[in-house]
């Protein structure tokens, strides 16, 4: 007869708890999520650069955005994140900066990625769910000291930026997003062969959280 695996208990900062299979699934939605934010992200970006003057090139980048809002916003429901009011924040800039992006994409007379690219005050809305994204970034950073968050941290703000105020060349430009598209990809996909206890923390501080309020 074959016995189920034995439960691990884990010591944590305010007492003792398990992984659960739930946490487990939450971890694996987390990192597709990901990946998949991190694909749409890259095959959209590559469009960009290397097809930028094809009509239907620039028309697919925007389902390929669309998908990596989706996937972005299903990693920020299910990122575990120990400050309750950081979490929210970030799904707050997510939902503005994609709602913005719906009101961009229906009301412009262009293809989305032309439109902000042309018009770099668009910026100021669907900026915000890149702020999202470096917040993830930023944790990831200061929880695994991973190398490849740590540069993607100042790529993606001096990207926005530098586009939003004119300040970049093109080639400049061009350099920053392949840097971005890149190094997203490398980090989601150390992330499918970390181990699942690290990305869901200490169970015992968000229980200790929760039960504080």
């Amino acid at each position: 007869m074959i016995q189920p695996p034995e439960t691990i208990v884990y010591q944590g900062q305010f007492g003792q708890y398990t992984i659960t299979d739930s946490d487990r699934q939450g971890t694996i939605i987390y990192r597709a999520g990901l990946m998949t934010a991190a694909l749409s992200f890259a095959a959209g970006s590559f469009l960009a650069l290397g097809w930028g003057n094809h009509p239907l090139a620039i028309q697919a980048i925007a389902p390929l955005y669309a998908i990596f809002c989706l996937a972005l916003g299903v990693s920020l429901l299910t990122i575990h994140i120990y400050m309750v009011a950081l979490h929210r924040l970030l799904q707050a800039f997510w939902a503005i900066g994609t709602l913005a992006s719906i009101f961009l994409a229906v009301q412009a007379r262009e293809p989305l990625a032309l439109f902000i690219y042309h018009h770099p005050l668009s910026i100021l809305g669907i900026g915000f769910v890149f702020a999202a994204l470096t917040g993830i970034y930023f944790k990831e950073a200061v929880c695994f000291n991973r190398l490849e968050t740590k540069v993607l941290m100042p790529v993606v703000p001096l990207l926005l930026l530098g586009h939003l105020l004119g300040v970049l060349p093109v080639q400049g430009e061009e350099i920053l997003l392949t840097i971005w598209a890149l190094l997203f990809i490398v980090f989601a996909l150390r992330k499918t062969v970390q181990p699942i206890p690290a990305d869901i923390g200490d169970k015992s501080v968000f229980e200790h959280l929760a039960a504080a309020k």
